[in-house]
């Protein structure tokens, strides 16, 4: 039986906790006197805690030192983890836990690929942890997305190429980085975002098996 690699994004794939972190940002960025909305907060998908202080300060045009930059993204990871506190198997997206069952069941191998360093504890309170073979996240890398390391760890790990890989992300520069991993890419989000994927669904519900079938057997 065909084995390939499936490489789960966790932000906007798995769980919605795009909008923790948005308030999460919000509020560093209400104390700096920034005003902060979802449009920009999508510019963030995808990207670094770093960087995304940078991105913040930059639409603020506010330069600082290195020790308040290390305040506020510590207090940042301190208001976010307070929301995760509560998450539970509810966080889940609509149609991921039915594709998660079916690949088991196909006894294809899991992998999380994700920036978060959080990625464990989020796993653990939604109750999914058994799913995953392998598990990368922000901790195991020191590139961040469009780089591929982080998938291409993940493949590693699952002992499988990355032409056997398929990577489900919702951000540009997950998509990008499964394609320049030479891996097939599957977006889930907006068309118009995600154009450079390989196939793109609006979310898990739209997926049916026979496509899950369809890529084991490619």
């Amino acid at each position: 039986m065909n084995k390939k690699a499936f490489i789960f994004d966790l932000d906007g794939v798995i769980v919605d906790t795009a909008k923790y972190h948005f308030l999460a940002w919000q509020k560093i960025a209400a104390e700096l006197g920034i005003e902060f909305t979802p449009e920009h907060n999508e510019e963030l998908k995808g990207v670094s805690r770093v960087r995304s202080l940078d991105i913040i300060l930059e639409l603020g045009k506010i330069t600082a030192s290195q020790s308040d930059k290390d305040k506020w993204l510590a207090q940042k990871n301190e208001d976010y983890l307070s929301y995760l506190v509560h998450m539970d198997q509810s966080e889940i997206l609509p149609g991921v836990m039915q594709i998660l069952r079916f690949l088991k069941e196909q006894n294809q191998p899991i992998a999380l690929g994700s920036a978060s360093k959080n990625a464990r504890p989020i796993l653990e309170k939604t109750g999914i942890m058994n799913y995953f073979d392998a598990i990368i996240d922000g901790n195991d890398v020191t590139h961040a997305k469009p780089d591929p390391e982080v998938f291409i760890q993940a493949a590693k790990a699952l002992g499988i190429s990355n032409e056997n890989s398929i990577v489900f992300e919702d951000s540009v520069a997950g998509i990008q980085a499964a394609n320049i991993a030479k891996m097939t890419s599957v977006g889930i989000g907006e068309h118009s975002v995600l154009h450079e994927a390989n196939f793109i669904f609006p979310d898990f519900t739209h997926i049916e098996t026979p496509f899950i079938e369809s890529l084991i057997k490619k």
